[in-house]
């Protein structure tokens, strides 16, 4: 396994007013002269762990994080007894990463995104492609509703104890939807177990090592609720996204190179979409790692992300707009 690059801390952060109520905390790392990219995590509601950004050669890159809106140090916070999750929908977040991009005086930038993350890069890139160099994407999503069925329904055919406990926890055929009403509920106690359980859930699918243990961030309480609060909210919207748009639309990255990279046996998502992705964006590369699930850190992912960061680092790059000017969108 390859060694990742040593912790650094970000030169620059700050808290961006997105409107809405919502203040966006962003950070940035590595070196201010290097090629931009953007970390767009997961979840939704994942927040953003420090522990992605030692994948970039800080001497190479120009490293951007944010949370996004209600998870990690953004505010308001899902974790918070009440929310109103109202102003937080897939059109703001991808509103946000352009503020973002403006405030940081960025003309073009890598995207890198895992799981949802790769959902959201995909979204940006096909609404502003001039706005993007190149993307690196791993464990591939894009939100359709088979995506969904089979991760809160299908997968449950492979994880038969742990499905019946998650699926004990709720009254109604419509999981997605009932957890998030339990989600919401003022009472502490009724949330809380909702969250524990969705978490559950969730971790039971990530490794193909039936031993690995959660980040201990994900055993807080408040980030198990945000994490549910906002997962369930998206997922539950389909991601305001037109079923199966955002690989209709692939034909908007052409020119943009893509490298996608999704384990063998990810249970939270088959390597099906990734395969149909390469598919309509020849412009992308499909790596698939052999022993590998959803995590990062399952066997040989930390390999194949480091050798295609290092790949954009030596110039894999879609050369700019005629002109020299990016386009808006």
């Amino acid at each position: 396994m390859s060694d990742l690059h040593p912790a650094i801390q970000p030169y620059e952060h700050g808290m961006l007013d997105v409107g809405d109520g919502h203040l966006v905390y962003w950070e940035q790392s590595g070196n201010p002269s290097g090629k931009p990219v953007v970390l767009l995590h997961g979840g939704p509601g994942s927040g953003w762990n420090e522990g992605i950004r030692r994948n970039f050669d800080p001497q190479a890159y120009r490293i951007i994080a944010f949370d996004q809106r209600n998870c990690g140090r953004s505010t308001p916070h899902a974790g918070d007894p009440v929310i109103d999750l109202s102003a937080n929908t897939t059109e703001h977040l991808l509103a946000d990463i352009e503020r973002l991009r403006v405030r940081l005086g960025i003309e073009r930038w890598m995207l890198f995104g895992g799981s949802w993350g790769a959902t959201l890069a995909l979204a940006y890139a096909e609404r502003h492609p001039g706005r993007v160099t190149g993307i690196l994407l791993v464990a591939v999503t894009t939100t359709r509703q088979s995506e969904i069925e089979w991760l809160y329904y299908g997968a449950g055919q492979f994880f038969p104890a742990e499905w019946e406990r998650f699926r004990a926890g709720v009254p109604g055929a419509d999981l997605v939807a009932e957890y998030h009403r339990l989600l919401m509920s003022p009472d502490p106690a009724v949330h809380a177990k909702a969250a524990r359980e969705w978490c559950a859930w969730e971790h039971a699918l990530v490794s193909v090592d039936p031993d690995a243990k959660p980040n201990p961030r994900q055993l807080e309480p408040r980030w198990q609720l945000a994490f549910a609060r906002i997962v369930t909210h998206y997922f539950g919207n389909l991601a305001w996204l037109d079923d199966g748009a955002l690989l209709r639309d692939a034909g908007r990255l052409s020119g943009i190179p893509g490298i996608l990279i999704h384990g063998r046996f990810d249970m939270g998502g088959p390597p099906t979409t990734a395969w149909e992705l390469a598919q309509a964006w020849p412009d992308a590369r499909l790596v698939i790692v052999g022993g590998a699930g959803h995590s990062a850190r399952d066997p040989g992912m930390q390999d194949a992300v480091l050798a295609a960061i290092d790949e954009f680092a030596r110039g894999l790059s879609a050369p700019p707009s005629p002109g020299g000017r990016a386009p808006t969108s």
